[in-house]
């Protein structure tokens, strides 16, 4: 797979502080960065076992573990001080726990932001690139309401700190394929179980990426943001029913699929962009950059004059993306180290489970 080509001597000799550095992010970021010439990298996460087995599996002496919480600000300024760049990934992202505890989705989502990017300009950092998601995009749920509002205190802080020597910008992105938590996974385990592929809504549909799509995305923002600018990358989709077939066929599965219905705060299709949004959008390739709105409340668009053209234009969606085949979604899908290895594990395994024909028994003379 073919992965952004930055500029790498931009991070030779800097300190790099990943928040929520313990999660499936954090750790495709310390297998690109390891290779390079970055001074450090500090993992800043409240979860103690994950920082052990994160020392343990890399045994670098380029990483630091920094125990804290993004809630309290007093832990992210500690980590924060001589710091060059941040990537902020640390967020609460399943939607059915956020529906049950919105105000722990509020809180580590939208609070903790405020809290790193705050600590980020009291300390001097140069760059801050907030992680972002499609379901902050006409938020449903408590998920994307909490992100969405990260976004904004992003822009706005943005606004306020125009010409200092801190730089926020964002980005928004869908689906990270076999992420933690996410259902390739769960189908997966339920392949090797010998269950049936649980699907929620078979025409259902959700923008794919691959983790590295998303470290491409940040690092580009990285190099070509502007003061609150929120970058999106131009990600195919496919439908849940076409995702669970493709994986069944990898496997070369007979498992059925279960209809189970949409769960608490979930939608048929995600949007990357409103149409708004892609009004002012700048078109750079591969991705799409939004700028800020820096006007402010004293301008007369704001009362009395509209735009003509969203009138025809459309939201960027993963139902009007390029929707993936199932043999497409395959090769997609065969592109992640992470299937790679559950298929030959599962191959693997399939060969040893030969039956073995007992002999047959000596009858006595």
């Amino acid at each position: 797979m073919t992965t952004y080509a930055y500029n790498a001597s931009t991070f030779s000799g800097k300190t790099l502080l990943i928040t929520g550095g313990t999660g499936t992010f954090g750790n495709a970021v310390l297998r690109r960065f390891l290779r390079t010439g970055i001074g450090e990298i500090r993992v800043f996460s409240r979860d103690e076992k994950k920082q052990e087995e994160v020392r343990m599996l890399y045994n670098d002496p380029k990483i630091k573990s920094y125990i804290g919480d993004v809630r309290a600000y007093d832990s992210t300024l500690a980590a924060m001080r001589g710091v060059d760049f941040v990537f902020h990934a640390a967020a609460l992202k399943q939607v059915p726990s956020c529906e049950f505890y919105p105000l722990e989705a509020l809180r580590t989502n939208a609070l903790g932001a405020e809290n790193v990017m705050n600590a980020a300009i009291q300390s001097g950092v140069q760059k801050v690139i907030v992680l972002s998601t499609d379901k902050a995009v006409y938020p449903i749920n408590a998920m994307g309401i909490s992100k969405a509002m990260m976004e904004k205190l992003m822009v706005a802080k943005s606004r306020q700190i125009a010409g200092s020597g801190t730089l926020l910008c964002g980005t928004r992105y869908g689906n990270v394929m076999a992420s933690r938590g996410s259902v390739i996974p769960l189908f997966v385990q339920q392949i090797r179980d010998g269950k049936p592929l649980t699907v929620t809504d078979k025409d259902m549909t959700r923008f794919m990426m691959s983790i590295e799509d998303a470290v491409d995305l940040v690092l580009y923002a990285f190099e070509h943001g502007e003061q609150g600018n929120i970058f999106v990358q131009k990600a195919p989709a496919a439908s849940i029913g076409t995702l669970a077939q493709a994986v069944k066929n990898i496997f070369k599965a007979s498992n059925p699929m279960q209809v189970i219905g949409i769960r608490h705060g979930e939608k048929q299709y995600e949007t990357l962009l409103t149409r708004e949004e892609r009004s002012k959008a700048e078109d750079c390739g591969d991705y799409f950059r939004v700028r800020a709105d820096n006007r402010d409340l004293n301008y007369k668009p704001f009362f009395t004059e509209g735009k003509k053209e969203l009138a025809v234009l459309e939201d960027f969606t993963s139902n009007n993306t390029k929707i993936l085949n199932v043999d497409e979604m395959e090769d997609l899908l065969l592109t992640l180290e992470y299937i790679k290895t559950e298929v030959a594990s599962f191959e693997g395994s399939q060969s040893h489970a030969v039956t073995t024909i007992p002999a047959p028994a000596v009858m006595p003379q």
